[in-house]
Parts: C-alpha cells; sequence; structure tokens
C-alpha cells in the first residue's frame, strides 16, 4: 500500500526507501519488570529472556531469579534515502505483538537477531521480530517531522559525533548540552550465510497513540557479530538517566555491524 503526506511542505510517498546505510549496535540485558513499567503506556509487553542466555549479574539468588529483557542501541547513518541523508540513535526493546497482529516468523537458520517461534519456546534464544522504537534521537529537521508524522516515531533532535571507520566504531549523542549516550564496539567475525529479506514490526508511541510499522530489510552486506564487545556510558539527558534506571547489564550480550543495509518503511496501521 502506498501514500503521500506533505512534509514541511514537501511531499513523501510511502513506502520510504533506504538505498543505502550503515549501523552498529549492541543489545544489553535490562530489568524486564523495569522496562515493562516503563513502555506500559504503549499496551505492550518487552519479550523477556530466557534463562540462562543473559550473563550472571549477581551472586545474590534474588537477582538471579529476576525477569530480563533486551534493550538494543543502534547508531545509524543513513546514507542515501527519500528522507534525506541523517544519523539516528535507537533504543529498541523487543516485544510481545498485541492480540491480532500476527508477528513475523524467520528462518532461525538465516537471521542471526531473531528465532523462530519454535526456537524461542525451547529457550535458544529471543524473539526479535516484534520491537518498540522506544526513544529515536535524529540530527534532522526533516527526518524529525516526517518521522513524527508519518510513523510516530518519537524522533528528537540530537547532536552526533560518530565514527563508522574505526577499528572500534564510536558514537556519542546528545541533546540540549547533555550527554544522551557514548557507545564504542569491538568488531567481531563475519557472519555465516548470506543474509535475506527480512521483516520485522516495528512499533511506536507518541501522544498516546501506538502503531505499527512493517520494517523491511530488503538487503544487508558486509556483517560481522560477537558475544559482548561494547562499552556504554549514559548521560545525564532525561533519556540516559532513563535507561540507567533499567539496570543493563555491565557487559553487552551481543554487538553486530552492518557495512551496508537497505530498507523499507512501510505505512503504520494504528494498534492502539
Amino acid at each position: 500500500m502506498s501514500s503521500s503526506h506533505q512534509i514541511l511542505g514537501t511531499t513523501v510517498d510511502t513506502p520510504v526507501k533506504v538505498r543505502n546505510a550503515r549501523c552498529f549496535m549492541a543489545g544489553f540485558s535490562a530489568s524486564a519488570e523495569k522496562v515493562a513499567a516503563a513502555i506500559a503506556p504503549t499496551g505492550l509487553e518487552p519479550v523477556t529472556l530466557p534463562r540462562g542466555l543473559d550473563i550472571p549479574r549477581s551472586l545474590n539468588p534474588l537477582k538471579l531469579l529476576e525477569s530480563r529483557t533486551l534493550c538494543l542501541f543502534i547508531i545509524v547513518d543513513y546514507i542515501d534515502n527519500d528522507l534525506g541523508p541523517y544519523n539516528e540513535f535507537a533504543v529498541c526493546i523487543p516485544v510481545k505483538s498485541p492480540p491480532g497482529i500476527a508477528a513475523p516468523v524467520h528462518d532461525a537458520g538465516t537471521d542471526e537477531s531473531a528465532t523462530t517461534r519454535d526456537d524461542k519456546s525451547e529457550g535458544k534464544g529471543i524473539d526479535m521480530s516484534s520491537v518498540l522504537v522506544h526513544s529515536l534521537p535524529v540530527d534532522g529537521e526533516f527526518t524529525l517531522a516526517a518521522g513524527r508524522g508519518i510513523w510516530g516515531f518519537p524522533k528528537i533532535l540530537a547532536d552526533f559525533d560518530v565514527d563508522h571507520e574505526a577499528r572500534k566504531p564510536h558514537g556519542r549523542v546528545s541533546a540540549d548540552g547533555k550527554l544522551i549516550a557514548d557507545l564504542t564496539i569491538s568488531r567481531g567475525i563475519k557472519a555465516p550465510g548470506e543474509a535475506k529479506p527480512l521483516t520485522f514490526h516495528a512499533f511506536s508511541h507518541i501522544d498516546g497513540v501506538t502503531r505499527m510499522i512493517p520494517w523491511d530489510f530488503d538487503s544487508m552486506a558486509e556483517v560481522t557479530t560477537r558475544v559482548g564487545g561494547a562499552s556504554l556510558k549514559l548521560g545525564d539527558h532525561p533519556i540516559g538517566e532513563e535507561l540507567r534506571s533499567f539496570d543493563l547489564s555491565k557487559h553487552a550480550l551481543m554487538t553486530t555491524v552492518v557495512g551496508k543495509v537497505e530498507m523499507t518503511f512501510n505505512d503504520a496501521t494504528v494498534v492502539s
């Protein structure tokens, strides 16, 4: 389905195509209880990590019994796309699909970031086919207006200092003179096999409205991944303070670098 939207005096047709982007990301475990409370207004529930997948965080038996979820930090350089070039810092949380919306089913043999329903039920991984885009700083006025107006993404303006070419990719994101997050990751090994097209469901929430956006990964190249390998510093910006309250793990569960990705953002559907 296609449609047209007026954004700052310019017509934007959907689906919106991303012809060339690059990114790096890290996933940390977080308190499922604290994350659930933070995202409660969306009506969504975080997916919990299977027991044993999280890195032990404490010898306290009560800590070991806590439910944990995953918090993903993704820094993206949109080089060529329908909204113009910009940088983005996405905080994403895997969530359960709400009633009436069937989650995409991914082939676990071709998707390193998601598992099939059967794999999840057997405790082999965490299903990441549906994610809530919880925070989304960007560095462009036009993409901010388009993101909020077309899809309801919670975009805010921020300042970026990012190096994708470094031996250890690094990104520092600030807004209103306050640090949000500073992320450095170590490159891993080349992901085996060929990355095949995948569809995710991205959920957004602003102004009391939750939406679902089919988010297609049309192709991915130059992908490396590893266990651990990230250094994260959170600042005193409200986003950083909230993330600190999630009780994030000291070490990342995984890190990934993608040298080139092509994506498609489809029209949003109102969920609630």
